[in-house]
């Protein structure tokens, strides 16, 4: 299919659709916006609503705080176009997204950054210490995943799935921070936790002195009233003053 301007782009598509086109379009300039991005290489990927296995992925090139909801490329499985783009996809970007989105049917949204404090964490043998309360929430639901050189073969999707399993958060070792969520939103409050997490923990070590570690039995206790209470973290919550935020200065990620 054969689109070029944002209106033909919103008449090939559900409403479902475009809807998620402009949630992931507000999470890649939120993630400009909170520096996490790292120029053009990394990624957020969307599953489309509906029986056909498609994809929503940033336009490879575009800096975060380009993107638009028509901009975004449809792709399968793949990772070949579904919807014609002006842009190119980076196949090699989509690998550890279509690891996730293959393995877990509860995911709509996958988040990868290369964060400083992420991979300074990613790189620490000890990884995420319980030693804030935003640390407790990702060690509600932590994975790790060691490396095995960049992330371009389809040969290492086995083992990321096997070490994903459940989990929501999931280190990348020496490479980064990954987060999945049954949204766009939690998928970015999620992140937005994990990254706090991580800059506490290289804070907290910079300061010299001896650290407090949280009680096991309350990071145990604290991802049973996760699960009970919200599912997750609930980024349904603060999805819409994030909108809101993003409306005050330039509302363009929606065209």
């Amino acid at each position: 299919m054969n689109a070029t301007t944002p209106h033909e782009i919103q008449q090939l598509v559900s409403p479902e659709e475009w809807q998620l086109r402009v949630d992931l379009a507000a999470c890649y300039r939120l993630v400009a916006l909170y520096g996490w991005s790292d120029l053009v290489f990394t990624h957020i990927s969307a599953r489309v609503p509906g029986p056909e296995h498609h994809f929503l992925i940033n336009p490879y090139g575009l800096m975060f705080d380009e993107i638009t909801a028509s901009s975004l490329i449809k792709v399968d499985k793949d990772c070949n176009k579904v919807i014609d783009s002006p842009y190119p996809v980076n196949p090699a970007g989509f690998v550890i997204h279509s690891a996730v989105h293959e393995a877990r049917d509860d995911v709509q949204c996958v988040l990868h950054t290369h964060t400083r404090a992420g991979v300074a964490v990613s790189a620490q043998k000890c990884g995420i210490l319980p030693i804030s309360q935003q640390s407790t929430f990702v060690l509600a639901s932590l994975a790790y995943h060691g490396y095995e050189g960049v992330a371009f073969r389809d040969e290492e999707k086995p083992g990321l799935q096997a070490d994903l399993g459940r989990a929501n958060f999931l280190m990348l070792r020496n490479h980064g921070l990954l987060t999945c969520g049954r949204s766009v939103a939690d998928a970015f409050l999620s992140m937005y936790t994990f990254e706090a997490a991580c800059k506490i923990q290289i804070d907290a070590q910079a300061g010299g002195g001896e650290l407090t570690q949280v009680h096991p039995q309350i990071v145990e206790g604290v991802g049973k009233a996760m699960k009970v209470q919200t599912g997750g973290l609930g980024g349904a919550f603060v999805w819409p003053s994030l909108i809101r935020k993003l409306d005050r200065t330039d509302a363009s990620y929606k065209l």
